[in-house]
């Protein structure tokens, strides 16, 4: 266990997910009055890099929880949600009245403050900060690779491949240059996203809450405004998060709004889309090809005829996942632990309205 002493004024940093150690010793340098505690004992560990849940066989002791929650209810500061639970993030907010900030992993972790059930007085009370940004390059990658393949016929030839099928005729393939892309949520994932797709000469246009002009995107509009841009749009990428307006935006009258042969790309949230208006358009061919990182159930049930759709690419929720992730999440974690020392406002923290 490594536990660093302070003076009492000074916060105190409780560590609840599992994480490097050279990256805990990197958060207490950055804050030599302050106290962290860590011990690796009392988290599970870590499946792959950045696994924030860490291996689901993973059991405490009574001890062992009895030791986990001291740590907890002792802190004005957590790193990570408690065991990822929306109720334990509920527990410690309810249970230690000196609690102020719990930095999440997530970069949608308005979905867990929601769920979690607080009062308006305990939201007021406790800031919770996201993760957003942090998976803003591997998701755009992702939303690019979703895009090249919808464009350049991937899943056709895949098909031939197995088929070990050489067509008669050559069918051509589809430009990124030139084509146009909506993306809805022009935050830093939509931005990134507009930046390598402006890179391969797409002209790319989307949606903000606020609507204000953004150097290098032709249009912007708020979500009402989607329809109006999606008839003349080649392609179509989701990135906005789960929130009450939100909610299936895509749905059939969206998806009716879309051009015949649409690319359509969510990395946002699974509960923007009714994945059962997608299988109509896909069935249709307003959709051409789907590329999908996130689902309205995780895990995808058995029975989604997503799995097995021809013009559908699954990716289990994997997308933002990077070896850097828990270096730049902690690296985030310092430059928000300054300003909350400073007493200064802190990015990215997550509305207690709309939580996003």
């Amino acid at each position: 266990m490594s536990t660093f002493s302070t003076a009492p004024t000074d916060p105190t940093i409780a560590i609840c997910v599992p994480l490097e150690a050279e990256l805990v010793a990197q958060i207490q340098r950055s804050a030599p009055g302050a106290t962290v505690l860590y011990d690796a004992g009392l988290l599970p560990p870590e499946r792959y890099p950045a696994d924030h849940h860490g291996d689901p066989d993973f059991r405490r002791s009574p001890e062992q929880e009895a030791r986990y929650w001291a740590n907890i209810l002792a802190a004005d500061v957590l790193y990570g949600i408690p065991n990822e639970s929306p109720a334990d993030l509920a527990r410690a907010i309810r249970e230690n009245p000196r609690l102020r900030w719990v930095h999440a992993m997530a970069a949608g972790a308005g979905g867990a403050v929601r769920a979690a059930g607080l009062s308006s007085a305990e939201l007021s009370r406790v800031q919770v900060t996201t993760s957003a940004g942090v998976h803003a390059l591997p998701l755009a990658e992702f939303a690019l690779l979703g895009l090249l393949s919808g464009f350049k016929r991937v899943a056709e030839m895949q098909a031939d491949q197995q088929a070990k099928h050489w067509p008669t005729l050559r069918v051509p393939t589809r430009l990124l240059a030139g084509s146009r892309l909506v993306i809805s949520g022009l935050g830093e994932i939509g931005l990134e996203t507009a930046r390598l797709a402006k890179a391969l000469g797409m002209t790319v246009s989307g949606s903000k809450r606020e609507v204000a002009p953004i150097d290098g995107i032709e249009s912007v509009v708020d979500n009402s405004g989607l329809p109006g841009l999606l008839a003349g749009a080649d392609a179509v990428v989701n990135t906005l998060p789960g929130t009450p307006q939100t909610e299936h935006l895509f749905d059939a009258e969206m998806f009716a709004a879309f051009a015949p042969g649409t690319i359509f790309v969510n990395v946002g949230r699974g509960s923007v889309v009714d994945e059962s208006a997608l299988l109509a358009a896909l069935a249709d061919g307003t959709v051409s090809y789907a590329c999908l990182d996130v689902f309205e159930q995780e895990p995808l049930p058995a029975a989604s005829p997503l799995w097995t759709h021809p013009r559908v690419l699954v990716s289990p929720h994997s997308a933002a996942l990077s070896a850097a992730e828990n270096k730049l999440i902690a690296e985030r974690f310092i430059a928000n632990l300054a300003r909350f020392r400073a007493d200064e406002a802190m990015p990215h923290t997550v509305d207690p309205v709309h939580f996003y």
